[in-house]
């Protein structure tokens, strides 16, 4: 990644006593519900790569049933291939795409009688924002101008991280319990043979690791150190729902709680 990431800060502390869960949802998959009962923050597709007014409603609907803090999740303007192909767009043009995908969702949050407590990029948008800091502090410059209270979810240790924390705005370092990592921090492309974990312990035990000790293997066998306040678990692979359900108990039987990090004001 550019010189902008910083792997090998200083981990997560020990023993944390509370993680914040995270899922992308309102994607068109269907175990949302199942989900949300697991996870302690809720990113919502705002219409880029995927969702429109219904799916959004309905989200915003059922983290309200559970409890669970509700974001943003705005990308490319690219429902064709997801939000995963990258794009290389002018930056006031980068501005209003995520305003508008933003305010879609706020209002929506507002006529439910709720409140939205972040913002995390999806796909590409999300990858590219963390190597490349021009295109991260024009996400910053839109989420701050929306919001200032709002917090922003990024990679640990990336460039989108470290353009919120100089704005002034709350972030939330996340971490992924079923991808790869290269060596800089980076996570490994989808392309790669192995960037995405399918094995249930595995990424089980990659998520529990990050948790405890802030660490995680590369793909090169690498011993990274990551801050770690958050966890994605994605919403859109078939072993979510039950994934999501494990990290959960296993968090709860080591006396860990699942709590949402919330709004920064």
């Amino acid at each position: 990644m550019g010189a902008d990431f910083v792997a090998g800060l200083p981990g997560a502390p020990p023993h944390p006593d509370a993680i914040d869960l995270n899922a992308d949802l309102g994607e068109g998959m269907d175990c949302d519900a199942a989900i949300l009962a697991c996870v302690s923050s809720a990113n919502i597709a705002c219409g880029g790569h995927a969702g429109d007014a219904e799916s959004m409603r309905t989200a915003v609907w059922l983290a309200l049933q559970h409890g669970v803090a509700i974001g943003a999740h705005p990308s490319f303007v690219d429902r064709e291939n997801f939000g995963r192909s990258e794009m290389h767009l002018p930056l006031d043009q980068v501005v209003d795409m995520i305003s508008v995908q933003i305010e879609a969702l706020r209002l929506i949050v507002r006529e439910e009688g709720a409140v939205l407590t972040h913002v995390k990029p999806h796909g590409a948008l999300y990858n590219q924002a963390a190597r490349d800091p021009e295109l991260a502090q024009a996400i910053v410059q839109a989420v701050a101008a929306l919001d200032p209270g709002l917090r922003i979810f990024g990679l640990s240790g990336g460039a989108l991280i470290a353009a919120a924390q100089q704005a002034g705005l709350a972030v939330a370092a996340e971490v992924f319990a079923d991808r790869r990592y290269q060596r800089d921090g980076s996570l490994a492309s989808r392309n790669l043979p192995g960037a995405t974990i399918e094995e249930q312990p595995l990424a089980l035990a990659q998520a529990m690791r990050l948790v405890r000790q802030g660490r995680v293997l590369a793909l090169d066998g690498h011993d990274l150190s990551l801050h770690v306040d958050t966890v994605c678990l994605h919403g859109d692979g078939s072993h979510a729902m039950i994934l999501a359900q494990l990290l959960k108990l296993t968090l709860q039987q080591q006396g860990i709680a699942v709590r949402a990090l919330g709004r920064a004001a």
